[in-house]
């Protein structure tokens, strides 16, 4: 079995059902050797990093950046992690109020520093809440459970 970790940040409903859309996707009926597992950033460890074969981030933009529970996450697992989790299967997701880009600048930045490889575009879900974001966090949790699957990340 595989492990795929989905550290997010949820503070409202909107963004709550967000992960639990990338939570139905990774755990899709017809993918039988991955276990899924969220952990909000405050509470993920280096330890739950060092034991996942795969990570999904998400985040809210925060004045143009992550949340600051995504931050902390980073600041917390980036030296324990960094030698041992190079090449690591990552994901992520944005709830934008506005565009994303300084949060997908940020992200990219510490993403390459951790060397940890992106296995599909990030998914930007910009401006006012849409019901069509959950189908496709759904599709991003999806698509990563199912490479993980087929051993193509």
């Amino acid at each position: 079995m595989k492990s795929l970790l989905v550290v997010a940040h949820a503070p409202s409903a909107n963004t709550h059902s967000m992960v639990q859309a990338v939570l139905k996707g990774a755990q899709h009926e017809d993918i039988d050797s991955i276990t899924t597992q969220w952990i909000p950033p405050l509470e993920a460890t280096p330890e739950d990093v060092l034991r996942c074969d795969g990570i999904i981030l998400g985040t809210t933009e925060n004045l143009g950046y992550m949340s600051g529970a995504l931050k902390d996450f980073f600041d917390r697992i980036y030296y324990p992690c960094l030698e041992e989790k190079q090449g690591l299967p990552c994901s992520l997701y944005i709830r934008a109020g506005h565009d994303g880009t300084g949060t997908q600048r940020a992200l990219k930045t510490i993403l390459t520093g951790l060397r940890w490889n992106s296995v599909q575009a990030p998914l930007v879900c910009r401006g006012d809440w849409q019901p069509e974001f959950l189908e496709q966090c759904q599709t991003l949790g999806l698509t990563m459970a199912a490479g993980m699957d087929a051993g193509v990340f």
